[in-house]
């Protein structure tokens, strides 16, 4: 089959590797109709290269239809269309049965002191072959799919394998209060769905980026919006929020945030070291961005919540802990527990489409452009805010 493989920083390529197989009784074989890239795609992509080998098979947002079935694979069936969660849950273990499906213990990666599996990422999270692909080995099958009916197109189901729960996590975590409001920092997929959940639930949102067409779309679906490239942020959101600021913040950018440029700069020197130096520097040095969080935490009032659902990589990053303890912020964080949510977002997946998402994908490419749409994303070019690939 194709399939889109890490070769180096910067470099992937679409190369022919072997057909997947069943190799446990509750493994499933998916054919990928649809396959997104993530945000989180871009940080293997760009800088965490050294968790990562020459060929790996990247891709955690895929759906498709179920071609083979282990003999535990459950109620699941040949022929049946189903979105794939991105991280890998058994759905009995103590974690799944509180409904902390990213914590699996099934899954859990315990030799790297990491949570659940997750399919496409690193060998932090078990190292499992992604989505990115004409077919997927998804392990789990008799808990992880997520069956959809037959008829409207992928793109109405497609983003609950990742965007739709993370941002509805974001927005449960933020803690909004009733008739409050809530300031959103970066406006990429996950920044465009927390805006339109948050804003659908009742909630006033402030949304922050500095991308025009990453602002004119929040701005069709009746989002504030403020341009954090020419405005003091900050200080924007307290006028809008009689000084205080908002109830609660969303950080949905993580260490891809523009305006740092000196851990950018360590990022990429340290992507580019041999991995059994680089590994262990990227787990416990400072070199995450941290624009839209530190953004987050200024902006939000006293006694405010902020939500994290960008990804970060560092682990001894500086904070503001004066500043934080100061003002009460609560801090709520984690990898989405897709089937968690789901239950909630479906029944909104409607012809009626209240969150909006037939207009998020803006790139529809064949997975022999993957290259072209992972340049074109990773430097917001030709207004690439959404990039689906169709295998």
């Amino acid at each position: 089959m194709k399939a889109v493989t890490w070769q180096k920083p910067d470099v992937v390529e679409v190369q022919e590797v072997p057909d997947p197989t069943i190799q446990q009784p509750n493994d499933a074989i998916v054919r990928i109709t649809s396959t997104a890239i993530c945000g989180s795609d871009l940080h293997l992509y760009e800088v965490l290269g050294p968790f990562l080998d020459q060929g790996d098979i990247l891709g955690h947002e895929p759906m498709g239809i179920v071609e083979e079935v282990g003999s535990e694979a459950g109620d699941l069936a040949v022929g049946d269309r189903v979105v794939i969660p991105f991280n890998i849950s058994c759905g009995h273990c103590w974690m799944c049965s509180r409904g902390l499906f990213a914590q699996c213990e099934t899954t859990q990666n315990r030799d790297q002191g990491c949570g659940a599996s997750l399919f496409g990422f690193t060998k932090l999270y078990g190292q499992v072959p992604g989505g990115q692909a004409e077919y997927l080995r998804v392990p789990q099958a008799q808990f992880g799919p997520i069956k959809v009916p037959d008829g409207p197109p992928d793109e109405r189901f497609l983003y609950l394998s990742d965007v739709l729960p993370t941002s509805w996590q974001a927005v449960q975590y933020a803690d909004i209060p009733s008739g409050g409001s809530v300031a959103v920092f970066g406006l990429g997929p996950i920044g465009q769905m927390s805006s339109r959940i948050a804003r659908h639930l009742g909630y006033r949102v402030i949304a922050v980026d500095s991308v025009p067409e990453r602002l004119a779309m929040a701005q069709r679906h009746g989002i504030e919006t403020i341009n954090g490239a020419n405005t003091d942020v900050t200080e924007a959101i307290r006028d809008r929020t009689d000084g205080r600021g908002t109830d609660s913040a969303i950080d949905a950018v993580g260490m891809e945030a523009h305006g740092s440029p000196l851990p950018q700069a360590v990022q990429k020197v340290a992507a580019k070291l041999p991995d059994a130096i680089a590994a262990p520097l990227m787990k416990v040095a400072g070199v995450d961005r941290t624009a839209a969080l530190l953004g987050a935490v200024d902006a939000v009032r006293r006694s405010g919540t902020v939500s994290i659902s960008g990804v970060y990589g560092g682990m001894a990053d500086p904070l503001p802990m004066l500043t934080m303890f100061d003002k009460g912020i609560r801090l709520a964080m984690g990898q989405a527990h897709v089937k968690q949510w789901v239950p909630e977002i479906l029944p909104l997946l409607t012809d009626e489409d209240p969150l909006g998402v037939h207009d998020l994908e803006t790139h529809a490419l064949p997975l022999d452009e993957a290259a072209h749409g992972y340049d074109i994303f990773q430097k917001k070019q030709d207004n690439a805010i959404k990039v689906v690939l169709k295998p």
